[in-house]
């Protein structure tokens, strides 16, 4: 079976507790390395499974149930130029060139610019686009992962813009 590498973000606990690393080893954690960063709890999973999906959702599952909220999938679907290049085994410059159309047609837009001298894309549809385009050095499943990260990335963002139920709510006493 192989082992699948990826790197899950989380909040909701503090390393100082003192069953921090015991919380998620109990909870099936003990193929992640735990690191606390910027304050955030970073967990990256060295972990077998039959499928990449599968790792990935045992993982989130795992970091959930030790308490922690799960709040992204890395490698980040968000790249800057230099990231597609390092990510595609090829130079910034051809890169660069995909980007402006100098080389092949349709290269993806960037999704977002932080600034404009420095635009974001979407992994998913650059590893998709290159692979197509026959460009890197990667297979479907490459693009796969891509896909399988993103879409794991925009379901937790929408868990976390979904109101929570009035029933699910704390009850809290007016003060008299």
């Amino acid at each position: 079976m192989p082992t699948w590498e990826f790197t899950v973000i989380a909040s909701g606990l503090y390393p100082a507790t003192p069953d921090f690393e015991d919380r998620f080893f109990a909870a099936g954690c003990d193929d992640a390395t735990i690191a606390f960063q910027r304050g955030a709890i970073v967990l990256d999973f060295a972990r077998t499974a039959k499928t990449f999906a599968q790792a990935l959702a045992s993982a989130v599952r795992d970091v959930g149930r030790a308490g922690a909220r799960v709040e992204r999938v890395e490698p980040d679907p968000l790249v800057s130029l230099s990231d597609i290049a390092a990510r595609a085994g090829l130079s910034r410059a051809a890169i660069s060139h995909y980007a402006l159309g100098n080389r092949g047609e349709g290269f993806p837009a960037p999704v977002v610019r932080v600034t404009t001298e420095s635009p974001l894309w979407d992994w998913a549809e650059v590893a998709g686009w290159m692979r197509r385009q026959g460009k890197a050095r990667f297979d479907d499943a490459t693009v796969q992962r891509a896909r399988l990260v993103k879409a794991c990335n925009d379901a937790l963002a929408a868990k976390r813009r979904r109101p929570v139920p009035a029933s699910r709510r704390r009850k809290t006493r007016s003060a008299a």
